[in-house]
């Protein structure tokens, strides 16, 4: 499961960790599972001129780097709503996606505003840089 952080992370940083993730589920080395808001949500977020601009792409460029994360996904239904859990409302969608999906781990930058509420759900909170060292042993 992967922040928005994470993905826009890898759409201007092509060489760092959170590029190897998607090159790393692209090789079927890991799952990313994806809910429709959240879907949409990285559309939206990705979507914004400071991101498109710092990650040096065109729209076509960027619509064609969104619709690939999102095609590399697995659906997840949303048959819970665990909200409220999180401090940052704008987080409890990811949140939901990996409890729906039954994520082994939600990656992601942003660890503060997680706490310990995917831990309740046996979800663990990973570092790009983490994840994708786990990911290649």
């Amino acid at each position: 499961m992967l922040d928005t952080d994470v993905v826009v992370a890898a759409m201007r940083s092509p060489a760092g960790a959170s590029a190897a993730i998607l090159r790393s589920i692209r090789r079927g080395e890991a799952t990313l599972l994806l809910s429709v808001p959240l879907a949409m949500e990285y559309e939206a977020i990705c979507q914004q001129g400071e991101h498109r601009f710092s990650a040096g792409l065109s729209q076509a460029q960027l619509d064609i780097f969104v619709t690939a994360v999102i095609a590399m996904a697995e659906p997840v239904r949303t048959h819970f709503l665990w909200r409220p859990q999180l401090r940052d409302p704008g987080d409890e969608m990811v949140l939901e996606a990996a409890v729906n999906g039954r994520a082994d781990a939600l990656v992601t930058f942003n660890r503060r505003d997680y706490g310990e509420a995917p831990n309740r759900f046996g979800v663990e909170l990973l570092l790009p840089r983490i994840a994708i060292g786990r990911i290649r042993r």
